[in-house]
């Protein structure tokens, strides 16, 4: 062999050991962790480039700068095609893992948890704290939220919104979030209205909803819903006002503080069973389908009274004189309780 042609040779296995050498090293840098020690959120702006999208990364400290991630790319086109949006980067995740995850276009889904018994107010507020949501009404009056809605009347919406556990990704618009929740309640009312028993003393699917609302909020017991209902359902028939704490409470709004007086019982409002007869003029909170179902299928009993019994339950009586008594019995609990 020539000197000539051992030097190429030389300079072929030089080149070679140099490829193989790069390849382990970018090998090697795909199958790094990421420099994070937490769950991280990273959002990657739209038109981000190979070039952008590096640096991002080293200024946010999730990689470190090096001569292999352009390199990588090149190596592996398919993890260039990385999509905008906001991702979810874990503890342990490859640099590889993350770049596929960007290419995939999975974006990170977050959770706004809507409690059943609670106001379509209290939902308004929960959205405005809660994170990545993109917010598109100008306020939280309900006319506005009918009005984005396209809702005819901003004073039935109370009640017409499934609580439940609600995904999204970023920027995901509050309208959005609120509308699934409208069309799955007015889905499941229709359902449940359709299967309601007969002869109920409700003449639109909004006073079973309002019904509904009312079981909601006295009490959280499931095998009491159906109970509760029954009572209602009896006074309704009977003619005897409802009495309901929770109604006077939604009528007297940010009034109430937290107790509730004689005189606030005695205080006529649109919503205050104890001076209105029949059901209030709308639901007073999101009912969950347990008491939907409970208000389509009361009971037959002949229950006209329940009280706390102190347990986190409720005594059901026929009569007054043993609601009476059942009341003096809560008390005495309550006040045996307070003195421990």
């Amino acid at each position: 062999m020539t000197k000539t042609r051992k030097v190429i040779a030389a300079a072929i296995v030089i080149l070679a050991l140099i490829i193989a050498t790069c390849y382990w090293q970018i090998r090697q840098f795909a199958a790094s962790p990421l420099a994070i020690s937490q769950e991280t959120i990273f959002t990657l702006p739209a038109g981000t480039g190979r070039v952008a999208l590096e640096a991002q990364l080293v200024r946010d400290k999730i990689v470190p700068q090096t001569l292999w991630f352009g390199a990588l790319l090149k190596l592996q086109p398919e993890l260039a095609k990385f999509k905008a949006g906001t991702y979810r980067l874990t503890q342990g995740m490859t640099v590889r893992e993350m770049l596929a995850l960007l290419a995939s276009g999975k974006e990170a889904q977050f959770p706004i948890r809507f409690v059943e018994g609670t106001r379509l107010q209290e939902w308004l507020t929960a959205m405005r704290a809660a994170p990545y949501i993109k917010h598109t009404l100008a306020d939280d009056q309900f006319a506005t939220l009918a009005q984005a809605l396209e809702l005819e009347n901003p004073d039935a919406i109370e009640g017409w919104f499934y609580p439940d556990t609600y995904l999204y990704t970023a920027n995901t618009t509050d309208i959005a979030l609120l509308k699934r929740a409208h069309q799955r309640m007015t889905a499941l009312v229709d359902s449940v209205w359709q299967g309601k028993v007969a002869d109920l003393p409700y003449k639109t699917p909004d006073e079973l909803l309002t019904m509904a609302s009312i079981i909601e909020k006295e009490t959280a017991v499931n095998d009491e819903r159906s109970k509760v209902a029954s009572v209602f359902i009896n006074r309704l028939r009977l003619g005897m006002r409802l009495q309901t704490d929770p109604t006077v409470i939604y009528g007297m709004g940010e009034k109430y503080n937290g107790s509730l007086t004689r005189k606030d019982l005695e205080t006529p409002t649109a919503y205050n069973t104890y001076t209105i007869s029949g059901l209030p003029p709308g639901p007073i909170a999101m009912p969950g389908k347990a008491s939907l179902e409970a208000a389509a299928h009361p009971l037959k009993t002949s229950y006209l009274y329940f009280v706390a019994d102190g347990k986190g339950g409720h005594t059901f009586t026929t009569n007054l004189a043993s609601h009476n008594r059942a009341v003096a019995v809560y008390r005495q609990a309550l006040k045996e309780k307070n003195e421990q």
